[in-house]
């Protein structure tokens, strides 16, 4: 959520900032409804305030008048009984218009609250301008000694690769046919080796993140209610994708929602909270199962380990102090996380600075990292890939966007409160690091060679023989 004294300050910054990130929402219609909603909360408070101190006042006045009107002649006897009336009339005209403020606020309050929802945190300064992920800008790539992603697999290791989908089919790793009988398209079933390797993949970058990061590992739930889809930035925005799960109707409460990473457990724990400077920063980190519905997605990915329902993930959050500079020194370090990661594993990578067009709503700025995966891309004139990008991480800086959706604050030395901000990244994400963990360490015999920093996690073996 934005702040409301910065848009009043400066509606156009807004305006702009959603523009920047092909965001349609009526910021103008937002400042309208904001001023009327502030006038008649100063209406609603100053009938209050009067009928506080008329409370105060007219008790003693109407029993002074009353103990005059006994006494009084008939020819004063009608100004004391107006005087009564003009005060006890005063309560009920007050209450009036305490009732008529706070309808006019209950009547502004939905549009309000809801188009407020929808105003995005404005991208920093310092992100490029564009209108797609296509206008992203590339940092820096790096590969391993040996490989070279703009040179063909083929003319490197002497023989041509297999795709993924090649590779789980020959070795047994994957069994797509019963998983869609159970749950549908996009489902799978990780078997034998393949299981150990995404559970080894998954637990070496827990132990990276933990171990050596000092983040500490929580579990958090993957059912959520909805006011922490929303206090996370996810709602409304991201509602399409969510898997819903219908509990209301049911008479159980309220309804639930399936998460698509545990970054959304790990910020709702703290929720309205307020913490005291010294607690910061919080650096917690998650495994999780994740859930996307992937809706609207088409073409060849949907084939595969790349884009599916369900997942599991390493997650990492940072909640930090209102610093920028801190702010940015918490991203440089997940950054440098990730590509340690992918080095140690012998993936070839690069880093993208994410133009506005490919910010979400809730994003100040975002890295992705994309892995170098032979199996993708354009196909050649015997319809095999040319290899190509594919996305594997994302690293966030969100400022106090969530922050302030989850009411959570820290308590300076000063005793004055003041919204956190957060950042989050991607540790890793499997079976999707799977694709190019399989493609690019595949070997001529059809075997696959375990990354060494791997290995203890796969009973010391150093590949996965031909055959599974």
């Amino acid at each position: 959520m934005i702040d409301l004294k910065a848009l009043r300050e400066d509606p156009e910054r807004f305006i702009c900032g959603a523009r920047d990130k092909g965001i349609d929402v009526d910021i103008g219609r937002l400042v309208e409804l904001d001023a009327k909603r502030r006038e008649a909360l100063t209406r609603q408070e100053s009938a209050r305030a009067e009928q506080k101190r008329v409370s105060k006042e007219v008790g003693p006045q109407l029993g002074k008048l009353k103990g005059q009107l006994k006494k009084a002649d008939d020819q004063n006897r009608a100004e004391i009984e107006a005087q009564i009336a003009v005060l006890e009339q005063r309560p009920a005209e007050l209450k009036r218009l305490i009732q008529e403020a706070e309808a006019e606020v209950a009547e502004i309050d939905g549009p309000f609250q809801e188009l407020l929802l929808h105003v995005p945190l404005p991208a920093d300064e310092s992100v490029p301008r564009g209108a797609s992920a296509e206008d992203n800008v590339e940092l820096r790539r790096w590969s391993p000694d040996g490989f070279d992603p703009t040179t063909s697999f083929e003319s490197q290791r002497g023989f041509s690769p297999k795709t993924h989908l090649d590779l789980v089919e020959s070795l047994g790793l994957v069994d797509f046919k019963r998983a869609v009988k159970v749950g549908g398209t996009r489902h799978y079933s990780l078997v034998g080796d393949g299981l150990r390797l995404h559970e080894a993949v998954l637990r070496f970058a827990l132990d990276v993140i933990t171990e050596e990061q000092g983040f500490t590992p929580m579990s958090v739930p993957v059912l959520v209610r909805e006011e922490c889809m929303i206090g996370t930035g996810f709602f409304p925005e991201g509602r399409p994708q969510a898997y819903q799960v219908d509990e209301e109707s049911r008479g159980a409460g309220q309804d639930l929602y399936l998460t698509g990473t545990g970054e959304v457990g790990l910020m709702g724990l703290h929720a309205d909270e307020i913490l005291n400077a010294e607690q910061l920063p919080i650096k917690i980190a998650t495994r999780s199962t994740c859930f996307r519905r992937e809706a609207g997605a088409a073409g060849r990915d949907t084939a595969g380990l790349y884009r599916i329902h369900q997942f599991d993930k390493v997650e990492q959050v940072v909640i930090c102090k209102a610093d920028a500079e801190e702010e940015r020194a918490h991203h440089a370090n997940m950054i440098t996380t990730v590509e340690s990661i992918l080095q140690r594993l012998a993936l070839p990578y690069r880093l993208l600075q994410c133009c506005t067009g490919d910010l979400g709503s809730k994003n100040a700025d975002m890295i992705d990292v994309e892995c170098w995966m032979p199996g993708r891309g354009e196909l050649d004139g015997d319809d095999r890939p040319l290899g190509d990008w594919g996305e594997t991480h994302s690293a966030s800086r969100l400022h106090d966007y969530q922050c302030r959706r989850l009411n959570l604050r820290y308590r300076d030395a000063d005793r004055t409160t003041t919204f956190c901000w957060s950042l989050n990244n991607t540790v890793i994400a499997s079976p999707r690091i799977l694709v190019p963990l399989l493609e690019l360490h595949q070997q001529s015999d059809g075997s696959i060679a375990i990354p060494e920093v791997l290995q203890p996690y796969m009973g010391g073996r150093a590949s996965i023989p031909s055959g599974g």
